[in-house]
């Protein structure tokens, strides 16, 4: 009886040992398992740093080259007889079309201010253009999702509903902020360059651009502006986090997101952290194709979307050291952001109606979205050239 209890206990003090040991490389594999997604998490922040300074750089520097080559762009203007409220309205929207972005012709027209090409008025209303073609990137994606492999209407319809929520929201602001400026309702907020910022510009940037002067057509520069800042805005959104798989459990948000200033409010932060409404109203598509987003709701986010938007803006025109660019920027989000709230509290219910059937009809058929391209194509192009 003792030898059996012996061998019971040699036999379970192995099976101890040997458990032991099987254990160990799983214990390895977690330890080592977890100092690479340490690593991994290290790398993610080094590289969005990296993105987020040399995007920063390339950003203040389109703004130096675009503000001193803007007065290359003034024979240009001139030949085309381009002045005026209209004719900068249309500029500014198709310059939205052709880059898929309102953010950088909106920085453009502030810089054509800040260089003395166009009137305080004038940059207004390319602002006003390039908020009403900002939106022409969720219908251009939506089109090729709905060619390929997603053989559906939602993605045209998100579009349509992006665009006709732009310009019915902001087409009744040209006339309300140019009467403001105009009024100088907004006069005494002039925000200037700070000090050190200002320094910091002369230092690092004034002997690139007295080099590119000395060197370069002023027209010249201004397209070269142009492709820097367009640069600047892809890799800031390399630094951007990556929301096409949102972390949160937005099954749980269902309820949440039903509301329409809930709506209002995630359209308002998520373009507050992309600083792009380009990406921001985007995202509605796969969200709308994954059952997250209602079809309904769409109207409100994108309001918000188009308020929040104009913070890049702000910073630029703080960067070109021109009060008044802070002022025209200030009158825009304003009015804009008054008219919306006025639509969403006291007018939502039949201007929401009235977008959702529209676009409804729009994308119904073939002949309704041919119709309304060519609709949306030609007031531009109009108004750039009457």
């Amino acid at each position: 009886m003792e030898t059996n209890n012996a061998n019971e206990r040699v036999t379970a003090r192995l099976d101890l040992h040997s458990g032991g040991v099987d254990s160990l490389p799983h214990r390895l594999e977690a330890v080592v398992g977890g100092s690479q997604r340490r690593l991994s998490r290290g790398a993610f922040v080094v590289s969005r740093i990296a993105y987020s300074t040399v995007g920063l750089f390339l950003f203040v520097l389109s703004l130096e080259l675009l503000k001193k080559g803007a007065v290359g762009l003034r024979p240009i203007l001139t030949s085309v007889d381009a002045d005026g409220v209209h004719n900068l309205l249309g500029f500014g929207w198709l310059g939205a079309y052709a880059v898929m972005s309102g953010s950088p012709v909106a920085a453009i027209s502030l810089s054509l201010f800040a260089g003395g090409t166009i009137s305080d008025i004038e940059a207004f209303a390319m602002l006003n253009g390039s908020r009403l073609g900002a939106s022409f990137i969720v219908l251009f994606v939506g089109f090729i999702m709905y060619l390929t492999h997603k053989r559906t209407a939602d993605g045209l319809y998100i579009g349509v509903v992006a665009l006709l929520t732009a310009i019915t929201l902001w087409l009744p602001v040209l006339p309300l902020g140019i009467l403001a400026l105009k009024a100088g309702w907004f006069d005494s907020i002039e925000v200037s360059t700070p000090g050190a910022i200002t320094s910091f510009i002369d230092t690092i940037y004034d002997p690139l651009i007295s080099r590119a002067d000395e060197h370069l057509h002023a027209l010249f520069m201004f397209v070269i502006g142009v492709g820097v800042l367009l640069s600047a805005f892809s890799i800031f959104d390399r630094a951007l986090p990556n929301l096409e798989q949102p972390t949160l459990k937005m099954e749980r948000m269902q309820n949440f997101l039903h509301h329409p200033l809930s709506m209002f409010l995630l359209g308002l932060g998520v373009t507050a952290v992309t600083l792009s409404v380009s990406l921001s109203l985007t995202l509605l598509i796969p969200l709308s194709l994954k059952g997250y987003v209602k079809r309904e709701r769409i109207v409100p986010y994108v309001m918000g979307a188009n308020i929040s938007t104009w913070v890049d803006t702000v910073i630029a025109a703080l960067l070109l050291d021109a009060p008044r660019a802070f002022t025209i920027v200030f009158t825009e989000m304003a009015i804009g952001g008054a008219v919306s709230l006025v639509v969403l509290l006291l007018l939502y219910k039949p201007y929401s109606k009235a977008v959702v059937v529209t676009a409804h009809r729009v994308t119904q058929s073939r002949m309704g979205f041919a119709a309304f391209l060519g609709v949306i194509s030609i007031i531009p192009i109009v108004l750039f050239f009457i």
